[in-house]
This record gives structure tokens, sequence and C-alpha cells, in this order.
């Protein structure tokens, strides 16, 4: 059965030849035999030697009955029992180079097969990265395929140099040569020698090898990569996968192997495009009470904010952000802004982060456009953060102008834009009810930017449930502050910065904290001022009674560090000084501020002079400190 690769096509004609032509069915069904033979006595015995010496002993009985027969090899060269040559077997090696006349260069036949060139070089390059990974796993070694990338460009170099074919990484071949013992640089180097010595013998001890073990050599390795192909992964790889490998082998075997590699790559698109557009890019949804910022405010302001701040919706994004994954992201949000959902949980910020993001195509860029559209008539203002305005995220926004849009902010993270969305509910409250804002009433860190307009917050609370939600929460927290300003007991420093600091935690009698002013010692610092840095010794704790103070926490990672702001009202660095330990972090007034410090001399002095207004006062210190702790971590915790 002699069919020459450019004349072998699947039709009835070949049918017919292979499997009703007597010759032909016994030249290719025994190979056949021997390959299962081979594979049954490997699987129980496992000697590297087995391999090789069923391929020696195969020859030596084929040429016993030869010869017990006296058949003449001719006849079996002919009848395609052995190779046969032709004239090829005589010539030299060297032969080919006669042909390197560069006079009887044909420049238009090498124009016509440039894309045949330009394909066959881009197979040169492709397939070191697809057998060598395949290699590794087969043979269940570590290969670097750099290493092996650059001995390619090296190796194709020299046979350019040389006149000779490319170098080309033989899958098949390289599994064989390492599963017969193959796998020391001595074992390449005999091969390398044996290679050399059939060079200069030339192709005439070919003719004596029998087709047969060929033909069982390929049906091994045929068999073998079936069985690791579709066999061995029908439960490891998913059922797209399996497709993809199946149409693969279907194709290659079809037609050639480059339309199968192809095919390969478009089928794996298009898979790639089905799979994740089927997963969801959406990793979180929640409220803004379930992610307070990392900044230390009054007990009031804070039960104020993790109120309103239910009007803030959630939304982390993961992944790649194309056609197929941007249709359920933008239903979600269309469903957050109809009925019912509306009417129970009206929105007035809607936080979408990015961070897990790694980009975003045309189509789901212009989808954030429709959202946004959506979102300004309901007067709900968007709020990016988790990437920067210069990064393929926000190149991507810019471009179809969606970043910097009226009623759009951008912060670098998750924090930043948290804390922007509660100062703008502190200040609508404030702005709305006429009151004064002073640095003592109403502190908030410079870090995020903000040039929102407030005036669809702070407008007539008539029939308007988000301002009237605003509005109640801010009478039942905020405004008890200012009630409690009002009475003479706590008018006066530092009585009403500790009652500010404390009141929601517990009853603030004047009485019994009237004497505490004697312990504390008010002091002031510009902005810049380092008041402690990590790993100084504690020397007591401080209770802000305006402006605001920036801690900044280092991490054994010298490129990751949190930072937590402390407005007035609130109390730094209470957690080392009454645990007697290292500060865990530094601490820089963000502007001028007025602190109370109580020192650790004074706390001690406070235990034995004042023992109940020192239980009363430590107890409120821990509970505010717990509080702002657990927010602290729970902030840390948000950015992974």
């Amino acid at each position: 059965m002699r069919i020459s690769d450019d004349d072998f096509d699947f039709t009835w004609k070949t049918f017919e030849l292979m499997f009703f032509n007597g010759h032909n069915l016994i030249l290719w069904t025994i190979p056949l035999f021997l390959a299962i033979l081979l594979r049954l006595i490997t699987h129980k015995f496992h000697h590297q030697l087995i391999f090789p010496a069923y391929f020696i002993i195969i020859p030596i009985i084929f040429y016993t009955v030869v010869f017990a027969s006296r058949t003449d090899l001719a006849e079996l060269r002919r009848t395609g029992w052995l190779f046969d040559m032709g004239a090829s077997a005589k010539e030299p090696w060297y032969t080919f180079y006669h042909y390197f006349d560069f006079g009887l260069i044909s420049y238009s036949a090498l124009w016509s097969t440039l894309p045949t060139q330009f394909a066959l070089l881009f197979f040169n390059i492709l397939h070191p990265p697809l057998n060598v990974p395949a290699l590794a796993v087969s043979l269940n070694i570590d290969v670097d395929t750099n290493q092996e990338l650059v001995a390619h460009g090296y190796s194709n170099l020299l046979a350019g140099f040389i006149g000779t074919v490319p170098n080309y990484l033989v899958y098949v071949n390289t599994l064989l040569f390492y599963r017969v013992g193959g796998d020391n640089r001595i074992a390449g180097f005999l091969l390398a020698i044996a290679t050399a010595v059939l060079l200069v013998i030339g192709s005439g001890p070919i003719a004596f090898i029998p087709v047969m073990v060929v033909g069982s050599l390929i049906f091994v390795l045929g068999i073998d990569l079936v069985k690791e192909a579709l066999w061995d992964n029908r439960y490891r790889v998913t059922r797209f996968e399996y497709i993809t490998i199946v149409s693969i082998m279907v194709c290659m075997t079809v037609w050639d192997f480059v339309v199968g590699v192809l095919f390969g790559i478009i089928v794996c698109c298009f898979f790639f495009v089905v799979q994740n557009s089927q997963l969801r890019s959406i990793r979180a949804i929640y409220t803004g009470d379930l992610a307070i910022s990392a900044v230390r405010r009054p007990s009031l302001q804070r039960a104020y904010i993790r109120e309103v701040s239910k009007q803030t919706t959630i939304l982390r994004l993961q992944g790649f952000l194309f056609f197929g994954t941007i249709t359920y992201v933008e239903e979600s949000i269309r469903n957050l802004l109809e009925a019912p959902y509306w009417h129970q949980r009206p929105i007035q910020f809607l936080v979408v982060d990015l961070s897990l993001v790694g980009g975003i195509d045309m189509s789901a860029a212009e989808a954030f456009v429709r959202i946004h559209r959506l979102l300004e008539s309901k007067r709900v203002t968007l709020v990016f953060c988790g990437f920067s305005a210069d990064s393929a995220v926000g190149r991507a926004l810019r471009s179809v102008e969606v970043l910097g849009a009226r009623g759009v902010e951008l912060f670098g993270t998750f924090s930043d834009a948290m804390e922007w969305t509660e100062n703008a509910y502190l200040r609508a409250w404030f702005q709305s009810q006429k009151i004064e804002v002073s640095s003592s009433t109403l502190s908030v860190p410079a870090r995020p930017s903000s040039n929102l307009e407030y005036s669809h917050l702070v407008g007539s609370f008539v029939k308007s449930p988000r301002r009237s939600h605003i509005r109640d929460v801010g009478d039942r927290t905020i405004a008890t502050e200012f009630s409690t300003q009002l009475q003479p007991d706590f008018d006066t420093e530092p009585i009403h910065t500790i009652s500010k600091a404390f009141s929601s935690y517990g009853n603030i009698d004047p009485q019994l904290f009237q004497p505490i002013s004697k312990y504390l010692e008010r002091i002031s610092i510009p902005e810049g001022h380092i008041l402690w840095n990590c790993d100084d010794p504690a020397d007591g704790m401080y209770i802000i009674e305006s402006g605001v103070l920036r801690a900044v926490y280092q991490f054994a990672n010298p490129a990751q560090h949190f930072e937590e702001s402390m407005v007035a009202g609130t109390i730094a660095g209470e957690m080392s000084a009454l645990s007697d330990s290292p500060r865990n972090a530094t601490v820089v007034a963000e502007a001028p501020s007025v602190l109370w410090k109580l020192s650790n001399e004074n706390i001690k002095r406070l235990q034995v002079e004042e023992p109940e207004l020192s239980r009363v006062f430590m107890q409120l210190v821990l509970k505010a400190a717990k509080l702002d702790y657990d927010i602290l971590l729970s902030a840390i915790a948000s950015r992974q």
C-alpha cells in the first residue's frame, strides 16, 4: 500500500484500498497487532529495556522467516514489506548542496510562495510553546520553556548558516526517546553521534528496515497519544475542553497539522468567550453600612454614617469585562434602580470597585455610558475606584468620556471612595440644617478631593425618601450632640470633647468626669507634625478636640501600607498606651490640631486617685477602641 501524502484523501476508494484489499489489510493489521501486544506487555512489565528489545526482536524474527522461505528482498520491497529507497540510497548526504546556485533563484517563485513562507515561520515559532509544555506534562518533569526557546533560536540560526532545514521539536520522537531511558545528556550525546554516523553512511540502511517495525512504532505512539488525550483526560477537563480536544484531533487527521492548529485556535477562542460569558463578573454586591471607611469619627457621626450608608450600594467586579460579561452587570444595576428594590432601598451612591478587573473592552466601556445615563436620570452618583485614570481600565473609560462626566467620581482605592461618600453624607446633613460647620464640628480628611454638588442631597425633604432618611437619621444621632452642647455642664473643655467621643457608648455624667481635667494636658500641633513614629514607646493616649490625624501602617511588604484618619471627637494611641506596648503606626497631623493628652503617668494617678472615674473612663475607651479596630481590620481586609 503506497499512497503519497499529497494524494492521500478520505474517499471511498481509499477506504476500499485499506480494508477490502487483502494484501494491504495484512500490511497495516500486523503492525497494529504488534503495537497492541507491546502495550499488553508494558502494562504488566515496566522495565525501560522492554521497548527497545521488542523492536530489535521484530526484525530478527522477520528476517528469520524471510531467509527460511528464501524470499527475494527486491520482491519484498516491491510489495511493501521493506522500504524502497530507490536511487536516493546511492547518493551521498551532501548532494543537496549542489542545488545551491543563487544564479538560478526565481524571485517570482519566492514572491508567490511568500504566504507559505510566513506560515512556516509562524509555526516554526509556535511549535516550541506547544510541544515543550506538552512534553513536560507527558513526562511529568519541569521544563524551562524560555530556555528551550533560546536553544531553538540558536539551532535555527545555525541551520540557516549551513543551509539545512530549520529545527523542529518532534513531539512523538522526543517522547519515545525519553520513555526508553534517554533522559540525560549522555543519551542525547550518543544519539547525536549515531545521527552523524547515519548522515555519513546515507539512507541505504533504511532499505533493510521492515515496514512493520516503523508501522508498529507509529501505532504504539498513536495509541499512547490518543489514550493520553481522550481517555486520561475524560474526567480532568471540562466538557468544552474535551470537545476542543476531539475536534482538533479530527481536524488534524482529516486535513493536516497546520489546519488543525488554526482550527484549534479558533475553537479555543470561541469556547473562551462562551465560558467566560457564563462567569459572573460581580464578585460581591452589598450596601455601604457593611463597609465603613477607615476613618475614626465621633460615635454619633459614626452611628449616623452607618445608617445613611444603606443608601450606598457597592458593586465589586472581577475578571475581564467584555460583551459577554458586562450584560449581567448592566442588568444587575438596572434591577437596583427599578421597583420594588428602589422603593425598599433607594440609592444615593453606586460605588463600582474595579481593582480586580484586568481590562475592559470597547463594548463594556460603552455599557458604562448607558449605566451612567441611567444613574443620572435617578440622580445617583457613580463612584469608580480601584484604578487610576492612566491605567488600561482608566483609558478605556476615558475613551468613551465616562470619566470626568457630571455625576462621576474616581478614587484610587476603595477606602478613599467610601470615605468620600461618608463625608458627602455628613456635609449634606449639616448644610440641610444650616448649621455653621467648624473644624471641631465636622473635620474631614483632606486626601479624597470632592467636587460634588450637594443640591440633590440637601434640597426639600418633601416626597424625597432619600433626603427624608438622611434627615431622620441625623435628628436621631448628630442632632443630639448639639442638644448636649446647650447644657452648661457640657459646654466646657475637655468635658465637651469627651462627651463627643463617648456619648454613644454610655452615659457621660459631668459630675463624675469633672476631675478628669486635671489629668489631661491640652496641646496644639501644626500640620505635618509627627506625633509618634512606629515602634516608639507609648507615652499616653490622645483625645482629639479639633483637626485631623493620619496613621500610616506599614506591613512586611514595603510596597503595601494602609492609612487611617482620625478626626475631632476620637481617640488615638489608646491600645498601645493601655497595654504599654510600642506604637504600631506612624501618626502625623494632617491639619493643625488640638489634642488632650492623658500620659501613662496620669493614667496611673487616675487609677489610684479616682478609681470609679478610671473604671468608667477605661470602659468607654475600650468600647470605642474595639469598634475602631473592628472597622480598621474590615477596611484592611476589603483591600484583598
